[in-house]
């Protein structure tokens, strides 16, 4: 599924008529589209489907059913919070309800407004959740290109700027151009753009990737006052007025508006079809004019009576068989100039139930873009980069679905419990604290928590320790006697793991107070690697801006031989694929191709070599500098051939001092958040915690660890 973002440069510029449009225009080239509208712009809401009417639209014209957006009081509190991050996962979460038969999903963005100064920083947050591809929607001064140009630079910044891989182009609406189907139906493909050369000319000059390959003008929309009419029955909530008659307000729409306070010399002058007639109540020479109109058989809009006056009998009576043709009347207490302003002032944003005039401005819409370039761009395959926020729902998705029950030996460790109530809470895993019931207690009610349903405490000291005596003895038979294994088991760490291997749990997580060789040591002794590996190896999943990328060693292995070096490659391809990374695995050098020499380098060539024999269907080179496997532009200069240069999302690097401090520098320097250190090659998945580890660094490790035990990934 491919995710198109919508960014309004200004408000009141059509952004959801631009998105009826291309949702029509993807429609007609066979191309199955979604929409959703992630945040509210302002706390709005169609009363009779608590949709938002950008999505309430959608919903009526195409038969969507787009998710609710998230409202402006919860975004607001989350950015203060400094909760972004869980902002996007909710958004994520929304985003998978949407269903996986559409091929593009069509995302509404938000403008900035002075109530909504973080519109760039949310709409940049969803391009990255989603992976989203950016289109901008303007109007353009067609007398001040330059007004465009800078507008467009500007706001493509915030994504990369206007040559960006990410951005697509821009939408321009409401622009005065001349149109010639204002008043007749427009097939796909009719329309022209009819923008004047001189002026892309100019935007081009100031902006000199305008309407290229780069960045396309995917259309113009000309301003069409025939889809600007509102109805009658919409205008009746803008005024607060009263309805005396309601009639066919729901069908009638207006094209004109008369203010008809005084005498009137010919009545066809002002009492034509589509007209709404604002007078005073008190004006029975206009009432009768205006009844004998609508006798006539002239179509009014409609008439509203200003000044909270109402007509006297007589004219009421002499109404009544005017009335009968469906005029809709209503009364409003602003006398008529004040009436006028109102509605000169009414919002042109069409009303969530006008399904009549959204399938107009749909048709419209689309046909005044380019369908050609919408067929090509979005006709293909697809393939996604998996987000961070996209990244942290799929593994509590999946760890939901595996239904594993994970001890926790630092069971009361403050951050240990409050991560266990969550994971039970939230149905991650199945959690077993190893502690004193007591000292969890008191834990809890120090933080205020509240012990979930499920949630297992084990004391060790009420534990029968004569079978995990007896399994330690077994199974490092010949190297530990009972007296040493009772004493071994006295560690929770110790005693964690020989659950573990006796499958009373199903994977371990510790580290929090304890060293990594604390955690990892009884691990190698009971647990031991699996058959079809010669050793144990780390990866970090690294939550960069753009995507989830996997970094090992970074941890376990201090100088791997080449042999050992292809292994962890091979593990860390395989753990990423498992998250739904399609790995393109880089091992990482000093220098890149032969342009370097020296034993280190020959490691790396060497590894890569044995990778490619093992794992001949996997996209694997080396050795690569860093910038050549993380920076196209960099990739393609010095590994120009390279399957992997400039895309990689698999690093590999040659021993633990260099795997260690990138991993550290990076997460440091880009405030990047990481989940790990995630242990392969072992035969039952036990992982390590930083003692640093926060909460939701915890969460996040029972839950991969939940994963690893579900699958053939240990």
């Amino acid at each position: 599924m491919q995710t198109i973002l919508l960014v309004p440069i200004s408000r009141g510029i059509g952004v959801t008529s631009a998105a009826l449009g291309l949702i029509r225009a993807l429609d007609y080239n066979g191309i199955k589209a979604g929409f959703m509208k992630p945040f509210l712009q302002d706390d709005t809401l169609d009363k009779q489907n608590s949709l938002d009417s950008s999505s309430a639209l959608t919903m009526h014209a195409f038969g969507l059913t787009p998710p609710k957006s998230i409202n402006r009081q919860r975004v607001e509190r989350m950015i203060g919070d400094g909760n972004l991050d869980d902002l996007m996962e909710e958004v994520v979460i929304n985003y998978h309800t949407i269903g996986g038969d559409q091929d593009v999903v069509i995302c509404e963005g938000l403008v900035s407004t002075t109530e909504a100064s973080y519109a760039a920083q949310i709409n940049r947050a969803i391009a990255h959740a989603l992976d989203a591809k950016i289109i901008f929607v303007s109007t353009a001064d067609t007398k001040n290109p330059a007004h465009l140009a800078d507008k467009l630079d500007m706001h493509a910044r915030e994504f990369g700027g206007i040559a960006s891989e990410r951005t697509l182009g821009c939408i321009l609406m409401r622009v005065d151009v001349p149109n010639t189907f204002d008043n007749q139906p427009v097939a796909p493909g009719e329309a022209v753009f009819t923008l004047d050369k001189s002026f892309i000319q100019e935007v081009q000059r100031l902006s000199p990737h305008f309407d290229t390959e780069q960045f396309r003008l995917i259309g113009v929309v000309p301003f069409s006052d025939s889809l600007s009419v509102p109805r009658t029955w919409d205008i009746a909530a803008e005024l607060d007025a009263t309805w005396l008659n309601v009639g066919e307000a729901k069908t009638r729409r207006i094209n004109h508006i008369s203010l008809t306070a005084r005498s009137i010399a010919r009545v066809d002058e002002v009492f034509n079809r589509g007209t709404l007639i604002v007078v005073p109540g008190d004006r029975d020479d206009l009432l009768l004019a205006a009844a004998l109109a609508c006798i006539n058989g002239v179509p009014l809009a409609g008439l509203v009576l200003t000044g909270g006056v109402m007509p006297n009998e007589t004219v009421t009576e002499l109404w009544q068989s005017a009335l009968k043709t469906g005029i809709p009347v209503m009364s409003v207490e602003t006398d008529s100039y004040e009436t006028v302003q109102n509605l000169m002032h009414m919002s042109a944003e069409i009303p969530s139930d006008d399904t009549e005039r959204a399938l107009d401005v749909t048709r419209y819409v689309a046909a005044h873009l380019d369908l050609s370039w919408i067929k090509e761009q979005f006709s293909g395959d697809h393939k996604p980069r998996l987000s961070p926020a996209a990244f942290r729902h799929q593994v509590v998705l999946k760890a939901q679905n595996a239904k594993k029950r994970v001890v926790l030996p630092e069971g009361s460790e403050p951050r240990t419990v409050e991560a266990a109530c969550i994971c039970q809470s939230r149905g991650i895993a199945n959690c077993v604290l190893l502690a004193k019931r007591e000292d969890v207690e008191q834990v809890a009610k120090n933080r205020d928590l509240i012990l979930p349903e499920g949630l297992e405490i084990i004391d060790p000291d009420t534990l029968d320790m004569s079978k995990y005596i007896a399994a330690v003895v077994e199974r490092r038979k010949g190297k530990t006697t009972a007296d040493v294994a009772a004493e071994y088991l006295q560690d929770t760490v110790y005693l964690g793991t020989i659950m573990l291997q006796m499958d009373e749990v199903d994977g371990l997580v510790s580290g929090a107070i304890h060293t990594t060789a604390n955690t990892v040591r009884p691990a190698f002794q009971l647990i031991k690697t699996a058959p079809q590996y010669s050793l144990v190896s780390s990866i970090f999943f690294m939550l960069l801006p753009e995507q989830v990328v996997v970094y090992g060693d970074c941890a376990i292995n201090p100088d791997p031989t080449a042999e050992e070096l292809a292994e962890i490659a091979i593990q860390s391809a395989q753990s990423a694929a498992a998250f739904g990374i399609e790995p393109k695995v880089a091992m990482i050098s000093y220098s890149t191709g032969a342009s370097g020499t020296g034993a280190d380098v020959e490691k790396v060539t060497r590894a890569t070599e044995i990778v490619r024999e093992r794992a001949p269907n996997l996209a694997v080179d080396g050795p690569l500098q860093y910038d050549a496997a993380s920076v196209m532009s960099v990739g393609k200069q010095k590994a120009p051939d390279s399957p992997v240069a400039g895309q990689a999302n698999v690093f590999i690097f040659p021993d633990l001092n260099t795997g260690n401090t990138t991993y550290k520098a990076v997460q440091r320097s880009a405030n990047v958040i990481s989940v790990g250190p995630m242990l392969q090659g072992l035969n039952k998945p036990v992982n390590d915690l930083s003692r640093g580890a926060l909460i939701d660094d915890i969460v996040y490790t029972i839950a991969l660890t939940a994963i690893q035990a579900h699958s053939d990934l240990i």
